[in-house]
């Protein structure tokens, strides 16, 4: 009589199949796909508002740009929209008045950007040297303009610039000095003033953060080495904050060229500013004042593109500039 063994259960190996066990290369792409959903669900709202906020207005811009509204029989016809093609894009481009636009703008670029990024700049060196006491009131009494709307600065300032009720010219009469702010050699530097006024506050308050991420020990370096404040300042901490210049440069940049509220409040107290001073003021004229909506959409296309083109040129031009500064060393 012969007996059996007892049968042991056979367990798979872990790498037998249909153990639950996954080759390396399926959990990576596991891995990647939930990555890229969650990249993708952090990114749709930016997407979405990047949609309706600027490429559908942009886009209907473009569209608008090629249409014009036409009245057949010496206007007496009843209104019809006809494709123009480029037509509008010619008269703005050889309009002297969007040309003389775009000339007091770049300008207006050249003396107020410079200001702002160097006044803005050399206040928040002065803050984050110590040299300003109550140094928290200090950044609230510089920030503090910012807070008022553009449009409430401008009125402000127009009371300020206006003969007869600010008293600023009155203290400036009594003393025999004549200035009239609203002049054809002074209309600009007036609009550069409420500008620096309303935004240099804000500037320094980046420039102040970014200076506050500067290493200590890289600050207490130079210092031993014998370099002053005034060296330390310039090629110590200056040179650590580009991106934050380049930032507020380029930003600056970008609303210089829209520049609107603060002419045409003061349009209204001095012939020097006409309803075309700027390109933001023809593109306006040409909507609302003489409902030409085709030429508006491609004069706001022609500024559309000077921004992106300046904007361009600004980073890479600052960009190649960071790389010899880091070669030279």
């Amino acid at each position: 009589m012969t007996t059996t063994a007892p049968s042991v259960p056979r367990t798979g190996t872990p790498d037998a199949p249909g153990t639950g066990a996954r080759p390396a290369h399926r959990v990576r792409k596991v891995a990647r796909r939930r990555e890229l959903g969650a990249a993708a669900l952090l990114m749709t709202p930016f997407f979405l508002l990047l949609t309706v906020v600027f490429l559908i207005p942009v886009g209907t811009a473009v569209w608008l740009s090629f249409f014009q509204d036409d009245q057949p029989g010496l206007g007496f016809g009843p209104e019809r929209t006809v494709f123009v093609g480029l037509r509008s894009y010619a008269a703005v481009l050889t309009d002297p008045t969007f040309l003389g636009g775009l000339g007091t703008v770049a300008l207006y670029c050249l003396v107020y950007i410079p200001l702002m990024v160097v006044g803005a700049l050399a206040l928040a060196l002065l803050l984050d040297a110590g040299v300003v006491r109550l140094r928290s009131w200090a950044q609230l009494a510089l920030f503090l303009p910012h807070a008022v709307p553009g449009i409430i600065a401008a009125l402000i300032w127009l009371y300020l610039y206006t003969p007869g009720l600010s008293p600023v010219i009155d203290l400036l009469g009594r003393a025999d000095i004549t200035v009239n702010f609203l002049g054809v050699s002074t209309v600009l530097p007036s609009i550069v003033n409420i500008a620096l006024w309303s935004n240099l506050g804000y500037n320094m308050v980046i420039f102040y953060a970014a200076l506050q991420a500067v290493p200590r020990e890289v600050i207490e370096a130079s210092v031993v080495d014998g370099a002053g404040p005034v060296r330390t300042a310039l090629q110590v901490k200056t040179p650590l904050v580009r991106a934050s210049i380049v930032m507020v440069a380029m930003f600056t940049l970008i609303w210089a060229l829209q520049l609107f509220t603060e002419p045409m409040l003061l349009s209204q107290s001095t012939p020097m500013i006409n309803s075309r001073f700027s390109p933001s003021m023809y593109i306006y004229d040409a909507a609302f004042n003489r409902n030409n909506y085709g030429l508006a959409a491609a004069a706001s296309v022609v500024l559309l593109i000077c921004t992106i083109a300046l904007s361009y040129g600004v980073t890479r031009w600052t960009g190649r500039a960071g790389a010899r500064a880091e070669a030279a060393r």
